[in-house]
């Protein structure tokens, strides 16, 4: 089988924006640096060096090779090679990417979401067709423009990509369930792209420049917002074959979400009837991404164990990254706090039928 890393993330680069379209030049991000960090300012070191995209500032991260275990040629996929060499260490046959940039919402403008969506996708088809399909990664979709949306995720599936990302609650607030984002599902489901839900925001005035940005409200919960906002208006039964990926809000939210569902069920049919599951994230075509400091037995006791994933959180320095993952989950079904089976599906079957691998 394939141990598939359900999480990784590469850095955008001056590369990437090299396959920015004819006539959107003007929206190609470039790089503003404050030579010295203001610490009077509260804010971690490393934030001070930008992408200025149309007169507005994105965080461009600075990296610690020690602490994130990696080094910038892996990161930024300069040396795809040495990022395949290095998932060999880790015993990772496949890795599916997501991005740094896009995680939050560098522009409100349909124009230049479609010029920046456009160079990444293309950019990260080059660097799977360099790694001979070992590399996979999620595409960006210009959401506000949902004609090139379509455009984008057709030449996406034809060059490497094995989902869409799509935040919890985007274009104009609008929630996961919204019928706008019904052709995008339509799309996907018969492409046969898994819809991946990952933390972030969907307002530009909530950009990581500013760290309290990334705190649970701004960043993390709008993703199990969407799991309830999906579920509760039966989306999983309109789209029966599409499959969604909850990453990076760790998994011990799912007892209270189902919880939160059974109440529903109980006491508010009236208000907003739903077809509640037996097996609501099984039924549902629901999958999750779980981390290794969580109580994984008592997760796996409500939500089964065929929707975890697992992913390295690869690049990133932050709660969610521990690049030895893969492995730790390999150790938990050797040493018996989960079954030998129960850590295979995690990090092999799980995610192939997430991502359709």
């Amino acid at each position: 089988m394939t141990v598939v890393d359900a999480d990784a993330h590469v850095d955008e680069t001056e590369e990437t924006w090299e396959h920015i379209p004819k006539g959107y030049e003007r929206y190609k991000p470039f790089t503003v640096v404050q030579a010295i960090a203001d610490e009077v300012s509260g804010q971690p070191k490393g934030y001070n060096r930008f992408w200025c995209i149309d007169g507005t500032f994105a965080l461009r991260r600075i990296r610690n090779d020690e602490r994130t275990r990696t080094v910038r040629e892996t990161r930024e996929l300069i040396d795809v090679g040495a990022r395949l060499r290095h998932m060999d260490q880790l015993g990772i046959d496949s890795q599916v990417c997501y991005p740094t940039l896009f995680l939050m919402t560098p522009s409100e403008k349909p124009e230049a979401e479609y010029a920046l969506t456009h160079a990444y996708n293309r950019w990260m088809g080059s660097k799977w067709a360099e790694s001979k399909n070992r590399i996979r990664w999620v595409a960006m979709l210009p959401m506000l423009s949902p004609d090139k949306a379509i455009e984008e995720m057709r030449w996406a599936r034809k060059n490497g990509a094995c989902g869409i990302s799509k935040k919890g609650i985007e274009c104009g607030d609008r929630v996961a369930s919204d019928p706008y984002f019904f052709p995008i599902y339509k799309e996907a489901e018969d492409l046969d792209l898994a819809v991946c839900i990952h933390v972030g925001n969907g307002r530009v005035e909530w950009m990581d420049t500013n760290v309290k940005h990334l705190s649970p409200w701004f960043f993390s919960l709008s993703a199990i917002d969407a799991f309830l906002s999906l579920t509760l208006a039966n989306i999983p039964d309109k789209f029966p074959k599409l499959r969604f990926g909850i990453i990076e809000a760790m998994s011990s939210w799912i007892p209270y979400a189902l919880s939160d569902l059974r109440a529903r069920d109980e006491r508010t049919q009236w208000l907003m009837p739903f077809n509640m599951k037996s097996n609501v994230l099984e039924e549902g075509n629901f999958y999750v991404g779980c981390q290794t400091v969580e109580d994984l037995p008592y997760i796996m006791k409500h939500a089964g164990d065929g929707c975890l994933v697992a992913g390295t959180d690869y690049t990133h320095a932050d709660q969610s990254a521990e690049i030895e993952t893969l492995n730790i989950i390999h150790n938990m079904g050797e040493e018996g706090y989960i079954t030998q089976e129960q850590a295979r599906k995690i990090r092999e079957d799980n995610a192939m039928k997430l991502y359709g691998i």
